[in-house]
C-alpha cells in the first residue's frame, strides 16, 4: 500500500509539531515546507524538510516545483488573502487541503452548550477569530463552486510543555512560587477544554485523506472539562505550592488593558463545552487521554529544566499588582 503524500506548511508550532510526530509515527510520507526559522521544537525524524516561504509565491514555487501531494496542510494562515494563495496554489495539486481555524470563531457567547460544528460563526471581540471564519468562507465558496477539496478544522486551546495557558504565562507561576496574588478572570469557575498538543494529533491526524473529510468542518478538544481554578491549581500544584488566587471580572481587567479584550472577551470569559462525536465518527479510536493535571506537571517540570525560559514579564507583573491591590480594596 502507497504511503500517504503529505505537506505540512509549518511543523514547527504547538499543533503541527505533534501532528508531524504523530504523521511519521503511523507511516504517512510527510514533507514539511517553511522558513527554517530557528525553534526549541524539533521537526519529526523521517520527514522531509523544504525551506521556503509560503507567502512569497515565487519562493513556494521554487521550492515545491511541480510536485502534488494527497494532502495540504497550511498550519500558518490566518487571513483570506492568505487562503487565497493556497488555493491558486494547490488547485489540481492537492487531494485534500485542511486549514486550521479556531473554536474561538464559534458564537461568543455560545447561545447554548456543548458547541457543535453547526454552532453559528460570529466573535465580536476578536478580529483573529474574524479572520479565521472569513478564511472558512473563501474556502467553502471554493469547494462548492469548484470543488477545491477544503476541509476545516478548528482546535480550542491547545498546548505542549513550553505553553502556560494562563495570562501571564511564566510570570503567573513566578509569582505563585513568590506568594504573591495570581490574577484569574471573572470567579474562576467558568468551564474551559484545554487540551493536550499529543491528544490533538490523533484526532487530526486520522482525518487526513479522509474523503468523508473533505467539504466539511470539524473541531477537536479534550473531553476533559475543567474551570479555570483548577487549570491555575494544577499549574500550582506542579510549581510545588498553594496559589493565592484573586479573581477580577474580565470586564475590569479589559478595561485596564484593552489588548486583552480578544483573548478574554473574545474566548475565555466564556464556559465551553465542545460535543466531538462528529470528529470521533471519522477518526473512531479517538480518545484524549492526558489530563490537564498531567500537563501542568509537564509544563512545570520543562521550564524548570530550562531556567533560560523562565522570562518575567516586569510590565504584566506591575499590571497584576495593580489589579490584585484594587481588589483589595
Amino acid at each position: 500500500m502507497t504511503s500517504l503524500k503529505v505537506l505540512f506548511i509549518g511543523g514547527t508550532g504547538i499543533i503541527s509539531s505533534a501532528c508531524g510526530a504523530r504523521a511519521v509515527a503511523t507511516g504517512i510520507d510527510l514533507t514539511i515546507l517553511n522558513r527554517g526559522t530557528t525553534t526549541h521544537r524539533a521537526v519529526p525524524e523521517g520527514a522531509e524538510v523544504i525551506q521556503g516561504d509560503i507567502r512569497d509565491p515565487e519562493s513556494a514555487r521554487s521550492a515545491l516545483g511541480d510536485r502534488e501531494f494527497d494532502v495540504v496542510v497550511d498550519f500558518v494562515a490566518f487571513t483570506p488573502d492568505q487562503v487565497q494563495g493556497d488555493i491558486d496554489l494547490f488547485s489540481g495539486r492537492t487531494g485534500q487541503y485542511v486549514f486550521i481555524s479556531s473554536a474561538s470563531a464559534y458564537q461568543t457567547p455560545p447561545g447554548r452548550l456543548p458547541i457543535v460544528e453547526s454552532t453559528p460563526l460570529r466573535n465580536p471581540h476578536w478580529q483573529y477569530s474574524r479572520n479565521k471564519i472569513a478564511c472558512e468562507d473563501l474556502l467553502m465558496s471554493a469547494y462548492r463552486e469548484r470543488g477545491f477539496p477544503a476541509t476545516v478544522v478548528r482546535p480550542s486551546h491547545t498546548y505542549d510543555r513550553t505553553a502556560i495557558p494562563t495570562m501571564g504565562h511564566w510570570t503567573d507561576i513566578h509569582r505563585m512560587r513568590q506568594g504573591q496574588g495570581v490574577v484569574v478572570h471573572g470567579d474562576g469557575t467558568s468551564l474551559w477544554a484545554i487540551t493536550h498538543h499529543t491528544d490533538f494529533a490523533k484526532a487530526f491526524v486520522g482525518l487526513l485523506g479522509h474523503p468523508k473529510a473533505v467539504g466539511d468542518s470539524f473541531h477537536i478538544t479534550t473531553d476533559e472539562i475543567t474551570t479555570w481554578n483548577e487549570i491555575y491549581d494544577a499549574l500550582a500544584a506542579a510549581a510545588g505550592v498553594e496559589a493565592n488566587l484573586v479573581h477580577v471580572a474580565s470586564d475590569t481587567i479589559v478595561a485596564a488593558e484593552p489588548n486583552l479584550e480578544g483573548a478574554l472577551l473574545g474566548d475565555k470569559a466564556h464556559s465551553v463545552i465542545f460535543d466531538n462525536s462528529k470528529v470521533k465518527a471519522l477518526v473512531p479510536d479517538y480518545v484524549a487521554t492526558i489530563p490537564f493535571a498531567a500537563g501542568a506537571r509537564e509544563i512545570v517540570d520543562w521550564y524548570d529544566a530550562h531556567p533560560e525560559r523562565q522570562t518575567v514579564n516586569d510590565d504584566m507583573n506591575a499590571f497584576f499588582d495593580k489589579l490584585v491591590a484594587a481588589a483589595a480594596g
